[in-house]
């Protein structure tokens, strides 16, 4: 057993132990090569066989993984819009040219590309629902 597997844990408040997500990862990763009884493992640490069972299946699911940054591109790239009938009333009235952007946002299989001047109530919406469909995903 490697040292860190060995750490005690800290007790809350309750007496319950507080695993280090360290030590849950360790035996959920040991829990899941072949020919290893789970329930001898966790014996072997004090631990209820329940309790290594779902951290094995939280470790198989990726959750004890340290979290991603997702890949960010920034172009900038400048266009105008040249049909001045399709844009909204006050940007009309103004005498320079409205410079239209570009959101590409992509969450799992989902792909969202907005163009043009959004309006700012619509872009929340679109995040929030984007937001609670990856949410929905884990």
């Amino acid at each position: 057993m490697s040292p860190e597997i060995a750490t005690a844990a800290r007790r809350t408040r309750k007496g319950t132990p507080n695993h280090p997500i360290e030590f849950r990862r360790e035996l959920a990763k040991l829990a899941c090569e072949p020919g290893v009884s789970v329930a001898r493992l966790a014996l072997e640490h004090g631990l209820n066989t329940n309790l290594l069972f779902k951290w094995r299946r939280a470790y198989q699911a990726g959750q004890y993984e340290p979290p991603t940054l997702l890949p960010v591109e920034v172009v900038h790239e400048e266009r105008t819009i040249e049909n001045a009938a399709v844009l909204p009333a006050q940007s009309q009235s103004k005498a320079h040219p409205v410079v239209a952007g570009v959101i590409e946002v992509s969450v799992g299989v989902a792909r969202v590309r907005i163009e043009g001047t959004p309006d700012p109530a619509t872009l929340r919406v679109v995040l929030r629902t984007l937001r609670a469909a990856a949410e929905a995903e884990t």
